[in-house]
Formats: C-alpha cells, sequence, structure tokens
C-alpha cells in the first residue's frame, strides 16, 4: 500500500494561477512541504494518497502569486525624500552620495528591516538588491522571511580599490549564496559602465563565470549617458557591456531606458532580463523604456521599483498598474500592455528576471508556496467581472493581508511574523539624526 503524502490545504475565495488561468469563484491550493502541488477550482477533494495535516479556511481571500520587485537598493529607505525632484546625476551627486558616505552597519541593516516590512505589506516575496554593507543586508533579508537576490555594488577607477572589491564579492558570494534553505542568492552587482571601467567589467564576468553567479547592473538609464558612451566609445553602455563580455553570464541589466533596437537585439541574443523601473525613471526624468518593443523581440522583463529615495515607495501594485498604462499612453495603443502582462511582469517574467527557477512567480504545480493573500471583501473586487483586471487596475497593496514564502506565513493580518515593526520604526527614526546632521 502507497505511503499517504502529508499536505496542507488552503481553500481561498478565488485565485490568479498565473496570467492565463484564473478561478474567479471558491479555489484550493494543496501544499506538500513548501511546494504547491496542485490546484484547483470549487470544493476541495482529496486525491488518493493525501493526508489532510493542516486546512487554512481563507475563503474571504483572493490568492495570487508572490509579487517580484525586480530592481532595488533596500537600505535606502533611509534616505526616502532627501533629494526629491532633481535629475539623476545631481540627485547621486549632490544629495545621495554625500548622505551614503555616512551609512554604517546598522544603517544598511535596519533600512533594509524596513525595506522588507514595507515590501510584505505590499505583496512582495522575493527582490533584488545592490547596495553596501550587503552582510548585513543579507541578515536582515534572512530574518525577514523573504526571498532575496543580492549583490555588493561594484564601482572603482583604481585598480587596487578594484581588486578589494572583488574580493569582497567573493567572500560574500562564499558566505551568503544558497543559504536561508535557497531564499538568499548572490548575484555580483558592477554598477554601471560609468563608474566600472571596461577592463573591471570584464574581470566581474571572469569572477561570475568562476563562482557560478550572474550579475546585475544599471544600462542606459539616461539620455546623457548614453550619449557620452557613444561619444567616448562608439558604443551605447549596453554594447560596451557586451564588448567587456558582461552578457556571457546571467545577467539582469536595470533601466534600458534609452536602449536602441540594436541594444534590444544584443538583449535578446544573450538572453540578459531586464528590470523596468517605470515610476522610478519618470521621477528622476529619464524617460520611458520601450516595454513593448523588448517583449515583441522575446526579451525577459520584470518589474522593479528601485530604491525608496528615488521612487519614493517599494510598491509593487504601482508599478504595475503603471507598467500597464503608461505604455498605452506613450504607444497610443489601449492594447499596448494588457492586463494578463501586465501581471506576468511583476511575477512569473519578474522571478526569471532574478534567476529564479521556471515556476517561480506563478501557482502552478512545482512552483514554491509564495503566495500572497489579499481581502476578498474589499471594494476593489465588488462586483467583479474580471479578477485579473481588478488586481491590475484596481487593487492596491492595502487589499494585501497575508502574505506566504516557502510555506511559512510571514504576514498575518498585515502584521509581519518575524519583524519587530516597532523595534525598526524606532531605529529608522534613530538613524536618520545621525544621518542628517550636518
Amino acid at each position: 500500500m502507497a505511503q499517504e503524502r502529508a499536505v496542507t490545504v488552503l481553500e481561498v475565495g478565488g485565485a490568479i494561477v498565473d496570467r492565463q488561468t484564473v478561478y474567479h469563484g471558491p479555489a484550493y491550493l494543496v501544499v506538500e512541504g513548501s511546494t504547491i502541488v496542485r490546484h484547483g477550482e470549487g470544493e476541495y477533494v482529496p486525491e488518493p494518497g493525501e493526508a489532510v495535516v493542516r486546512r487554512w479556511r481563507k475563503r474571504d481571500r483572493i490568492a495570487i502569486p508572490g509579487l517580484v520587485n525586480a530592481h532595488g537598493h533596500a537600505a535606502m529607505t533611509l534616505l526616502r525624500g532627501v533629494g526629491d525632484d532633481l535629475p539623476l546625476m545631481t540627485w547621486l551627486e549632490e544629495r545621495i552620495f554625500p548622505i551614503e558616505a555616512r551609512l554604517t552597519r546598522e544603517c544598511v541593516y535596519w533600512g533594509t528591516q524596513l525595506a522588507c516590512w514595507e515590501m510584505l505589506l505590499s505583496g512582495t516575496t522575493a527582490y533584488a538588491d545592490m547596495y553596501m554593507m550587503m552582510d548585513d543586508a543579507a541578515q536582515a533579508a534572512t530574518e525577514s522571511g523573504m526571498r532575496a537576490l543580492l549583490s555588493i555594488g561594484l564601482a572603482a577607477a583604481d585598480k587596487e580599490v578594484q581588486a578589494e572589491k572583488l574580493q569582497a564579492s567573493r567572500a560574500f558570494v562564499q558566505a551568503w549564496h544558497g543559504t536561508a534553505d535557497g531564499r538568499i542568492q548572490v548575484a555580483l552587482g558592477p554598477h554601471a559602465p560609468y563608474t566600472c571601467p571596461e577592463p573591471f567589467l570584464a574581470q566581474i564576468a571572469d569572477l561570475a563565470a568562476e563562482l557560478g553567479v550572474g550579475i546585475q547592473i544599471h544600462l542606459s538609464e539616461t539620455r546623457g549617458e548614453v550619449d557620452q558612451f557613444l561619444s567616448q566609445e562608439g558604443l551605447t553602455p549596453i554594447g560596451l557591456a557586451e564588448r567587456a563580455g558582461l552578457f556571457q553570464v546571467p545577467t539582469l541589466a536595470a533601466h534600458c531606458v534609452h536602449a536602441t533596437q540594436n541594444d534590444i537585439e544584443i538583449l535578446r541574443a544573450h538572453d540578459v532580463r531586464v528590470a523596468h523601473n517605470p515610476q522610478s525613471n519618470l521621477k528622476l526624468g529619464s524617460g520611458i523604456m520601450p516595454l513593448r518593443d523588448m517583449l515583441m523581440r522575446g526579451v525577459t522583463v520584470g518589474l522593479g521599483t528601485d530604491g525608496a529615495a528615488s521612487n519614493n515607495n517599494l510598491d509593487m501594485f504601482e508599478e504595475l498598474r503603471l507598467a500597464a498604462t503608461l505604455h498605452k499612453g506613450v504607444q497610443e495603443d489601449a492594447t499596448a500592455i494588457d492586463a494578463a502582462t501586465a501581471f506576468a511582469l511583476a511575477t512569473e517574467w519578474g522571478a526569471r528576471a532574478l534567476f529564479l527557477p521556471d515556476g517561480h512567480g506563478t501557482l502552478r504545480p512545482g512552483a514554491p508556496c509564495d503566495i500572497v493573500l489579499l481581502d476578498a471583501r474589499s471594494p476593489h473586487f465588488a462586483p467583479s467581472h474580471d479578477l485579473l483586471s481588478d488586481v491590475v487596475y484596481a487593487a492596491g497593496a492595502d487589499d494585501v493581508r497575508d502574505v506566504i514564502v516557502a510555506g511559512e506565513w510571514v504576514l498575518q493580518n498585515r502584521e509581519p511574523t518575524a519583524l519587530d515593526t516597532e523595534r525598526i520604526r524606532y531605529e529608522a527614526r534613530r538613524l536618520k539624526s545621525a544621518l542628517t546632521q550636518a
């Protein structure tokens, strides 16, 4: 006689399994360990061999895959609002870089905890982060229960400093890659071609190949950046990154706002994943990424918030709605980015952008149990003609009630289970004084 399999059953009022499979009425998800093994509509009926050891009855909830934030700088929550209404380079050089020089390890730890709290409240279960003092960021992410792709931001012109930074990245990979039962992944993080000379980019690519990890980098964020490289190198930043050998390893490129048609072909040919950050790019006046062109050419694109200093929040519901509406206006085409595409950008395609295995960002069998539960009693779902459209165009972070990552409840009734929110609030206020003093 076959041994029974212990399963957990989650019963909900509706579910979006992926952009193609939507249950508008009662549905269920069957979980074995930390993996979804099947789903269905209506009442749960056990299959042969299933022994239900736990049953979560949440008929007042709508289940969706956890949202994926494909680009950001988590600890910049402590810098929220310090340099608003400025163009990118002025914002960086006059406001951000000076205050970042005062950051300490505890700033990065508590700033990352603050970011995790904010992301959980808006339904994000996995995120990318490139910053400094990343051991402390990794510790904060581990404690939150979230998934994260983490990188030490690399920027240096001096060869000795470059060598030190490469060694620090090697140690970071060795210490953290694959930890927390695989929730923490590490990539190398060259900041951008304008802060990393080409030989340094080549060294980073070699090290990534040696360590078996990917890369995340900022590329072609502003028109001025692209014009500078065309003038000096005869190549765009994307073309230079290709020449440096960066795309020989899996790469996640943030922004790509001013990607040319040739750039898009380079991205497609090397399977470079792109993080579209619509709100940050608009706020900094950087422009609008050619999203539809990239998708039509087969480039994997996810959505990101960027850091809270340039957005100024980490709300992925805002990003997926903006991605759906912005490009309709730019293209003067109401069909340009439909609800299903926007949803995939924030879930399944975002997961692929973070180098996560197939199935992540969905609720399909074999996917990890990373689930967000929305309040079905919200006015955003009354009445509901199209549940997927409701989530993309009407729902918001306030509708998030519960978050599950790898089968563990990390947010219950809008309260994190592993984060001390009162302590985070206190530390954020305390550290603000240290960072902003003259």
